[in-house]
């Protein structure tokens, strides 16, 4: 019983990651992708786990929509970027330019093991 609480005080449905910028190329931007840093995750391999893994960015918004100020815009990892742990995303709709650096939640679900 005491081994059940424990695992339900540290675990949690997402993982952290931050919103980087945008894929780019040395002059163009494309601001369909995003990429985003996985908290604890550093190398390529690491992020296999991520992939298909649906992502959140909550945002608070300046009017009431359904009783409540906080939004969501929805996406997903489609792939790595690099040997250092980030990853591709696309999200419904594009992420704003002022969430760069922002924190976004990386969902457990859907599972693939």
């Amino acid at each position: 019983m005491l081994l059940v609480l424990v695992c339900l005080k540290h675990c949690s449905l997402y993982s952290k990651g931050r919103f980087l910028g945008f894929k780019r190329g040395q002059r163009n931007q494309h601001e369909h992708t995003a990429l985003i840093q996985l908290e604890n995750v550093s190398s390529k391999e690491e992020t296999s786990y991520y992939l298909g893994k649906r992502i959140a960015y909550l945002y608070r918004a300046p009017a009431a929509k359904s009783g409540s100020k906080v939004r969501c815009i929805w996406g997903r990892v489609t792939r790595s970027h690099g040997n250092s742990g980030v990853v591709r995303a696309k999200f419904r709709h594009n992420l704003p330019p002022r969430a760069m650096g922002s924190a976004v939640r990386i969902m457990m679900y859907p599972s693939n093991i």
